[in-house]
């Protein structure tokens, strides 16, 4: 899964990166002068693997992985010319928007106030003139050749239809489009049809307080478009981080912090996108596989390697919580709690399988 982190300048966001990833990036405190997108992987931490790591003692323990790419800063009217920036975020899967309403007086706020749902109008717009610059020139190269409008006639309608929805300052993804047409639009990447979920970087104080200037009016507008939010302190959980293990979970009781802000934020792009965890575990390793809800037993078999999807014959599987009680493999064998799937079984989150496969 890769999530591109978006935002004005000086929210945070490459903060957050280095947080997530455990990257040590410098911050841009004053300046969106990178142009290079910064580029890091974060395995995503599960007690259940934890578990499993601990009952079966594998040679190798490999948890979910979630790309994050952490662009340079926008600013208000940049408008088309983002495009250089924001071309790294074409092949994610969802938008993480880093909204600011920490107070720092000696790193000024682009627009001079804190101001949440103004600042994701302020981005939402950006976002949206960046997809507008690439239809347009799109159309313009396809009306520029009459055996490609011929040829094209299906991709000119949609794109034309988008153009509108964009001019009428509406995100592509509230369009009513078919699967067909979803595959058309695939290789633009439009970043207005992505999931996005909104990162509140919080401060110390208002991470005590549980509130900010305009949470309220931000919640409203999040659960008026549908879209989740996730609230943190990312400088205080850095800090965190560089604690002892120890020492870190007692920090983080004492302040009431439940998981650290990489669990929170992929447990809320797992629910956002329909995402869940299947698991295989063995003496060589135990290990993580992200499916889409609703996955076949033969389909996720395909994740693994598309010979075991090929020569699939069965699935032998077992819910984690019920190998949790047993305490081994053997014992929840002789409750018949491991039971043989066929195909068209349909994984469940946090189910524990062993694929038979024969090629």
């Amino acid at each position: 899964m890769k999530i591109g982190i978006v935002g004005l300048t000086t929210v945070g966001k490459t903060t957050l990166f280095n947080l997530l990833t455990g990257s040590s990036i410098a911050t841009q405190t004053f300046s969106s002068g990178k142009k290079d997108a910064n580029i890091g992987t974060a395995a995503v931490p599960d007690e259940r693997i934890d578990y499993l790591s601990e009952m079966f003692k594998p040679k190798k323990t490999t948890y979910a992985q979630i790309q994050f790419i952490d662009v340079a800063g926008l600013e208000r009217g940049s408008g088309a010319s983002s495009n250089k920036f924001l071309e790294a975020l074409r092949q994610v899967d969802a938008v993480a928007h880093v909204v600011r309403v920490f107070q720092n007086p000696q790193v000024m706020h682009p627009e001079g106030s804190i101001n949440p749902v103004r600042d994701v109008d302020i981005l939402a717009s950006e976002l949206l003139f960046s997809d507008l610059g690439v239809i347009e020139k799109r159309l313009e190269k396809l009306y520029s050749s009459k055996k490609s409008q011929k040829e094209k006639r299906e991709e000119i309608e949609l794109l034309e239809r988008c153009k509108v929805c964009l001019e009428e300052e509406r995100p592509i993804s509230s369009l009513n489009i078919s699967n067909e047409e979803r595959e058309i639009l695939r290789s633009y990447g439009f970043l207005t049809e992505k999931p996005l979920m909104l990162v509140i970087n919080l401060d110390e104080e208002q991470f005590y307080r549980k509130d900010y200037p305009g949470r309220k009016e931000l919640h409203k507008y999040a659960a008026k478009n549908g879209i989740p939010i996730v609230e943190l302190c990312a400088l205080m959980e850095m800090e965190i981080n560089e604690l002892t293990e120890e020492d870190r979970r007692a920090f983080m009781k004492e302040l009431g912090i439940k998981e650290p802000g990489i669990s929170v934020v992929a447990k809320k792009a797992y629910e956002y996108l329909g995402l869940i965890p299947f698991f295989t575990a063995g003496e060589d390793e135990v290990k993580a596989w992200t499916i889409k809800k609703g996955t076949t037993a033969k389909d996720a078999a395909g994740k693994i390697h598309s010979d075991i999807q090929r020569g699939f014959i069965r699935a032998e599987v077992i819910a984690f919580n019920d190998l949790k009680e047993s305490g081994s493999i053997a014992a929840a064998r002789s409750k018949g709690l491991l039971r043989l799937e066929g195909k068209d079984y349909v994984v469940q989150d946090g189910d524990i399988i062993n694929f038979r496969f024969n090629v």
